[in-house]
């Protein structure tokens, strides 16, 4: 059974205050965890949802950030995904499990496309994470930053998982 964390959002929402998400307690072996991955898994899906209803994941690099407790993609420019976030803001974020069905994690909120986030070769964490990557693949990040133009910033509000 897939445990659904509530989020100290939803605690909050009830109360009366403010919307804010906040990931599992990191005291607990599901949370400790959760927040390993974010840090350190190089690759998420992203799932979108076309205009026809159909979900459409795509594997996507992000960069967590604790202090704002979301994710920052970099979109492709031309990409169908921001067709579909502008419709629908609704997303999953899901890390890869190990290969036999366990550790699971899955996020899911709202993405948006954030123009005030520096290009991606111009964001030092980020090129810590993935510029040895960006290099073999694309040889300067200016190169990968003209391709992947479009910044996203994803805001999980719930996470469940295994």
């Amino acid at each position: 059974m897939w445990p659904v964390i509530p989020s100290q959002a939803e605690a909050t929402c009830r109360e009366g205050g403010a919307i804010a998400f906040a990931l599992p307690d990191p005291a607990t072996e599901f949370g400790a965890r959760v927040a390993r991955r974010l840090h350190s898994e190089p690759l998420a899906w992203l799932t979108t949802v076309d205009g026809a209803g159909t979900p459409q994941p795509a594997p996507v690099w992000f960069l967590w950030d604790d202090a704002s407790n979301s994710a920052l993609i970099y979109s492709h420019g031309e990409a169908k995904r921001l067709d579909h976030l502008r419709a629908n803001p609704r997303v999953a974020l899901n890390l890869d499990g190990d290969g036999t069905g366990g550790d699971i994690v899955v996020l899911t909120g709202e993405a948006v496309v954030a123009p005030d986030e520096p290009s991606a070769d111009r964001n030092p964490a980020y090129l810590d994470k993935y510029g040895t990557r960006i290099r073999e693949g694309w040889e300067t990040p200016q190169n990968f930053a003209s391709i992947y133009s479009v910044p996203l910033r994803f805001r999980p509000r719930r996470v469940r998982g295994h």
